[in-house]
């Protein structure tokens, strides 16, 4: 057996240099809980909790229910859910049949859904019934053959949702569940009895997910990921925090499960480790705080912005967070202000950390320890390589200290994206390595830190924002002639989307209309904050918009919107 890297010499006490290879799939994680503790708290939903056993039951008839509407292994089912306990039930239902999840955010426009619609061809979809109108507007040959919607009222408390009947709560009642005709209702999706036991389960090899990841240049691509790569991550994961003990960790679901951090913490680690888990809609502090007095988090996950102001409330309010043992934040560089005030309030230290959706999605992290160092991401996670080269010629490694492209190897490296060869042979090389398109040094003692970006990718509140899709919605107002977006740092951490627009000739710029037009067609977190008219915008003697000159030419302005 070779030599274990150098940079395993720092890893955290008890952590190994390798893991071993998943030989299960992933849906046993769910069904193993559901019957060794089946009595211990799984979800808690704003208060209401519900057991493992009622979990796995549920799990069980979802997947009987899918399975007679036709779902066959390999067959893709789209989830359109926000953080929930019918998440966690469609999401493991789907595996158990052995098809494919597709995960996606509820809250996309229609135009935004319809090219993954268009790619990945489910047939059906269980979805917020809020978010049912969006794939009624697909186009009949796209638009899946049955719909599963899901009120998130009935998971609420009894008093909760007796509440939402009030007259002056009518609108907040309109905002979390809508009448969806025509459906599938999902308590009906309940009501089939349980999958028989000896259902066959998929094989480790079999693909799990289809994750959306945004291009800078192209439509986003469905990077495809199996069980192995799933649970070979979550078991890295394990490796990593030594100090987590089964039946007793509470972990705060506040990163959207369809993101790829949030499925790898909460929906495979959390059900492994048979844990408590505090599933939030929407990452609002005022609820982070107030289920920390009666559920104490001890798991926390989120990117800097989240982090911040949690801090910032609970240091104003003096609520208590330190329960929070392992708190770990990804997405985005960490701000130096942003870990020092979580410090302050919880007395535990901000691991940070460095992945991608095609790496399901963690490569490195920071030890859990004395030995962690801030500003860097840590170093490569147990079976992954990593490997530093020029960002001109992969094949020529740099020396150390000195900037290059990262590549990474390991069990959690994705295969390929959904129907897109040409994307799948730029991204992965000879040798199952993943160019990551980031700029990063790595030190003599391996640990990464991350200095540029090949890709122009904007990362906001965690997500990422692909510059050309924006520029295009925008190229489409009447008004406009010209667009350049780009991403400007926030104090707190993470990027502002800004736009940078040459007006047509005659007209003026109004912001309002501009954000409403772009609302319409793309995701809130896409919309630009900040929309700036310009005479008229760099460009290469090719006619590409010079995005970096961009940033130089509107640096003043930007400051002034601060």
């Amino acid at each position: 057996m070779p030599e274990p890297p150098l940079w395993t010499a720092h890893y955290g006490a008890g952590v190994p240099p390798r893991i071993a290879a998943p030989d299960e799939s992933l849906d046993m994680l769910a069904e193993r809980a559901a019957r060794e503790a089946p009595r211990c708290a799984a979800t808690t939903f704003f208060g209401r909790t519900r057991t493992y056993g009622r979990l796995g039951d549920q799990i069980a008839r979802a997947a009987q229910g899918l399975h007679a509407l036709g779902v066959r292994p390999g067959d893709r089912v789209a989830i359109l859910l926000p953080n929930c306990p019918q998440h966690l039930v469609a999401f493991y239902a789907v595996l158990r049949l052995g098809a494919v999840v597709v995960e996606h955010n509820p809250l996309y426009t229609p135009r935004e859904l319809r090219h993954m619609f268009e790619d990945h061809t489910a047939r059906i979809a269980i979805c917020w019934d809020v978010a049912v109108p969006k794939l009624r507007e697909q186009p009949s040959d796209i638009a899946p053959e049955h719909i599963v919607a899901v009120n998130l009222t009935s998971e609420l408390p009894l008093a909760m949702r007796a509440a939402l009947h009030l007259p002056f709560l009518r609108r907040r009642r309109a905002a979390i569940t809508a009448k969806a005709p025509d459906t599938i209702g999902w308590k009906k999706l309940l009501r089939h009895r349980p999958l028989p036991a000896s259902h066959p389960h998929p094989s480790p090899s079999s693909l799990a997910l289809i994750q959306y990841t945004s291009g800078t240049t192209s439509l986003p691509k469905g990077a495809m990921l199996t069980h192995a790569n799933l649970y070979a991550n979550t078991l890295q994961a394990f490796a990593w925090l030594p100090g987590l003990k089964p039946r007793e960790e509470v972990f705060y679901s506040v990163l959207p499960m369809f993101h790829a951090f949030g499925l790898t913490l909460v929906l495979t680690l959390g059900v492994m480790l048979q844990g408590r888990l505090v599933l939030f809609p929407t990452p609002d502090a005022r609820e982070v705080l107030s289920a920390a007095k009666h559920f104490p988090p001890t798991v926390f996950g989120g990117v800097p912005p989240i982090f911040y102001t949690v801090a910032a409330m609970a240091k104003r309010k003096r609520v208590s967070l330190a329960s929070a043992r392992m708190c770990f934040c990804g997405g985005m560089a960490l701000p130096e202000q942003t870990a020092q005030l979580w410090d302050e309030v919880a007395g535990t230290p901000l691991i940070e950390g460095y992945g991608m959706t095609e790496a399901s999605p963690v490569i490195c992290g920071n030890p859990v320890g004395d030995n962690r160092r801030p500003g860097t991401v840590g170093v490569p996670f147990p079976s992954t390589d990593v490997r530093v080269v020029a960002i001109d010629d992969p094949t020529t490694e740099v020396g150390t200290g000195e900037r290059g492209e990262l590549l990474v190897r390991g069990p959690q490296i994705f295969g390929g994206y959904w129907n897109n060869p040409d994307e799948t042979g730029r991204a992965l090389l000879p040798g199952g390595w993943l160019r990551t398109g980031d700029v990063v040094t790595q030190d003599a003692d391996g640990f990464v830190t991350i200095v540029d970006r090949t890709k122009e990718l904007i990362i906001t509140g965690g997500f990422n924002v692909s510059p050309s899709e924006v520029e295009a919605v925008l190229h489409g107002h009447p008004d406009i002639a010209e667009a350049a977006v780009i991403g400007v740092p926030r104090p707190a951490g993470g990027e502002r989307v800004c736009a940078a627009v040459v007006l047509r000739e005659g007209c003026a710029l109004h912001e309002d209309d501009v954000r409403a037009y772009c609302k319409q067609r793309l995701a809130a977190y896409k919309v630009p904050r900040i929309i700036l008219p310009v005479d008229e915008l760099p460009h290469s003697l090719l006619g590409k918009v010079l995005r970096a000159q961009v940033r130089d030419l509107v640096a003043p302005d930007v400051t002034d919107h601060r």
